[in-house]
């Protein structure tokens, strides 16, 4: 060593032994690669930390926001259906427009025990969950199906659809295939019985005669059942009216009246058509006209031998009102509400004496609201019934007929016919 290099401080023999050395010339030589390494392990960790705080922020922030989802707002806006949006308290962040029809406003209150007993699970069990209930809309109780899910930690959807036509509908068929099988029953077990009894009978020709004619009767009254339960279960069905053209209250009553003229004559029942004259409505003319019929012949199977049956046409307004009187038997209060119904009978012995199916005034009740009417009745015991029907009028065509002058002789030969009733 000389003095150079000891007031350098450099050994030169240490050094010469490290250059030497190939192991320890290689650690040196990865040292740099080693701190980078570190460097990029260390910066992707706190790179990480930072991500993982952020995300933690973001969801701390979701889940404490009440704002509505992106698009949100837009759907509920364009859905026919009832939907809400609710929060943590169960206050309506964003209603449908239905939706106010139950009484769901903006910043109100959910309303309804069970609506807010669902809300509270689904938020408890984070799944969604369907219930059947019923709400209010308005002051009527309606069945619905309300299904309810989390969209944020804070806000639940809850859609409602009503079911009630659906239910009313489906209650219908099947009280309609009951009271249907049970109303064939009667008569197909009579026409049974009956051609057996004919047969039996074989050798005695009165007796055939007897039994033919009572077995005809049973056909008859089977076929007519048969008939109204088919046109019962098509004025019923979602198909609208297809025969649809502006039709003659006049042609209606004349028609409705002469299909019953048999059974008034039979029963020495004058039948009177009254009221004004020229009144259109729009519909199907064979549906109004078997309407109207089934009311006078309702109206001539309730009154008393040698009556009257009124038929009136009225226009007040834009509505038609075609009424028929009787002084009849009458319907007691707690019952007319229910003669519309499917098979039922205010008089069951009457009824079954003139060979009542029950279905006649229901049919009536669903071929006028097919119209776009209603039907109501006004009845007393002991002093008749009267059945009003009301139609939405239209303006006579332009080309209407001038009304014909009544000639003598027909007024005449009227005159002559209603002396006769009143002999008789």
């Amino acid at each position: 060593m000389n003095v150079a290099d000891a007031v350098s401080g450099v050994d030169p023999y240490r050094e010469s032994a490290v250059s030497n050395h190939p192991t320890l010339g290689a650690m040196e030589s990865l040292q740099p690669a080693i701190a980078l390494i570190l460097g990029l392990v260390l910066g992707g960790g706190v790179a990480t930390l930072v991500l993982i705080a952020l995300r933690a922020r973001d969801r701390a922030r979701v889940a404490a926001s009440t704002a509505l989802p992106d698009g949100t707002a837009a759907v509920l806006q364009g859905m026919d259906e009832v939907a809400v949006v609710v929060d943590t308290s169960l206050q309506i962040v964003a209603v449908s427009a239905p939706a106010e029809l139950f009484g769901m406003h903006e910043d109100y209150a959910l309303p309804g025990d069970e609506l807010r007993a669902l809300a509270r699970t689904v938020r408890r069990t984070e799944a969604p969950e369907t219930q059947t209930m019923r709400l209010k809309r308005g002051v009527e109780p309606r069945l619905v199906s309300a299904r309810a899910s989390v969209i944020t930690p804070r806000l639940i959807l809850i859609v409602v659809r009503d079911i009630t036509e659906r239910e009313r509908v489906e209650e219908m068929r099947r009280d309609f295939v009951a009271n249907t099988s049970h109303e064939l029953k009667t008569p197909v077990g009579a026409v049974s019985l009956l051609a057996e009894a004919v047969e039996s009978a074989a050798d005695d020709p009165d007796q055939v005669r007897h039994f033919a004619s009572r077995l005809s009767a049973e056909a008859a009254r089977l076929s007519q059942l048969t008939s109204r339960i088919m046109n019962l279960s098509r004025l019923q069905s979602a198909d609208d009216l297809t025969e649809l053209r502006d039709v003659s209250v006049d042609e209606v009553v004349a028609a409705a009246i002469e299909s019953q003229s048999v059974a008034a004559d039979s029963a020495a029942i004058t039948v009177a058509r009254g009221g004004e004259r020229h009144a259109y409505v729009r519909g199907d003319v064979q549906v109004l006209t078997e309407a109207v019929a089934n009311l006078v012949a309702n109206a001539i199977a309730y009154s008393p031998q040698g009556g009257q049956v009124g038929v009136g046409v009225k226009l007040d307004g834009g509505v038609v009102e075609i009424a028929v009187t009787d002084r009849g038997i009458g319907i007691p209060e707690d019952e007319q509400e229910r003669v519309f119904e499917r098979f039922y009978r205010a008089d069951q012995a009457r009824s079954r004496r003139t060979g009542g199916t029950g279905l006649g005034l229901s049919i009536v009740k669903h071929a006028v609201q097919r119209h776009g009417g209603e039907v109501e009745v006004w009845s007393r015991p002991g002093r008749g019934s009267t059945f009003t029907v009301r139609l939405p009028a239209v303006p006579a065509p332009d080309d209407l007929p001038a009304p014909k002058k009544r000639k003598k002789k027909k007024a005449a030969r009227d005159g002559a016919r209603a002396k006769g009733e009143k002999k008789r």
